[in-house]
């Protein structure tokens, strides 16, 4: 076989570091994306700087590549379907398709008989006053929205009175659950019954940006085994190709719920470059590729801190790591508040 050319939608740290793992692998990779100082030009072969919706530039891009995979799920369904007409996408455009709709993604998750937090669409302002027993809740746009944005914390009928939206977009209140903790699940599906999985990771949120994460998670044996057939279950109904990640919350009664699918690697996985003999990145590469599937094996026990904003700094002026600690800098070029500009990982 010749060498082979991934095409990668999508620039920001997920796309750097698929990059990385490619190179690994001596694969060749082209990174489409919108932003013009996306950080995964650092780490690609090729980089072409173009909108999501230049069909001109989607199918230029498609040509030069062998195979498209992409590193966030909000690209627009118009051009994944594209790029699938002349190059074969993974995950598949109808898998985003359903994952990109908060609604349509519960209601899958539903009919397969697993749970998930009770949730009902908003569509104008006076619903919510027939919605009192979903409170407190969280109402959340039922497209885009990540980091904590498009997400609003309800506890009152009071608190959705001083909202300031449109209601246009299309919403839905979840409702709260008593929360013990949250938990992700990274799966890396080959095809029928072929996947690799990782231990479940145990995570903490500030602002509603992930900070923390730690493998193994604290919890007992039923909901990790729970947690792991559950993420099988979806990826098996997707036929899914490639790394997915299924987010859990597990309740203060230890009932396990399905709170989001990430049909792409995920920042809670990050540890697994260093945890496992084979990360996260490097399995989705080795699926959407069609590459042979490595046994997983668990090199350590590992916690990982996500760096916001200014608190890259410290870290960029002091390289004195352990040799238990691995700093990541994604290379952006503005740092922002709420911007996850590197994380730090740590071997316990």
């Amino acid at each position: 076989m010749g060498e082979l050319n991934l095409g990668i939608i999508g620039g920001g740290q997920l796309g750097s570091m698929l990059c990385m793992a490619a190179k690994k692998l001596n694969i060749k990779t082209i990174i489409y994306c919108d932003d013009v100082d996306a950080p995964a030009q650092n780490f690609c072969d090729e980089f072409i700087f173009a909108d999501y919706s230049n069909i001109e530039k989607i199918i230029e891009f498609a040509n030069k590549s062998d195979v498209v995979t992409y590193e966030f799920e909000n690209i627009p369904y118009e051009t994944l379907n594209e790029i699938n007409k002349v190059k074969s996408v993974y995950p598949k455009p109808s898998i985003n398709r359903i994952i990109q709709h908060r609604l349509a993604e519960k209601d899958f998750v539903n009919k397969l008989n697993l749970r998930t937090t009770r949730y009902v669409l908003v569509e104008k302002k006076e619903d919510i006053n027939t919605l009192e027993d979903f409170l407190p809740g969280i109402l959340k746009t039922t497209t885009m929205g990540y980091d904590g944005k498009g997400q609003y914390p309800i506890k009152t009928i009071l608190d959705f009175e001083n909202l300031k939206i449109n209601f246009s977009k299309g919403y839905i209140l979840e409702k709260l659950v008593k929360l013990k903790k949250e938990i992700s699940v990274i799966i890396t599906r080959f095809g029928n019954n072929k996947y690799e999985i990782y231990d479940p990771i145990e995570n903490t949120h500030e602002d509603q940006i992930l900070k923390y994460s730690k493998i193994p998670a604290e919890i007992n044996k039923e909901i990790y085994n729970l947690s792991k057939e559950w993420a099988v279950i979806i990826a098996e109904e997707l036929k899914y190709i490639g790394t997915l990640c299924v987010e859990f919350f597990v309740d203060r009664n230890d009932n396990l719920f399905v709170n989001e699918i990430a049909p792409r690697v995920h920042n809670s996985g990050h540890l697994t470059i260093n945890a496992y003999n084979i990360s996260q990145f490097e399995n989705h590469i080795r699926a959407v590729c069609s590459l042979e599937k490595v046994q997983l094996k668990k090199i350590s026990n590992a916690k990982m801190v996500n760096l916001i904003g200014n608190q890259i700094k410290p870290y960029r002026e002091n390289k004195n790591l352990t040799d238990k600690e691995f700093f990541y800098d994604y290379l952006k070029k503005e740092i922002k508040d709420k911007r996850k500009m590197g994380h730090i990982t740590t071997l316990i």
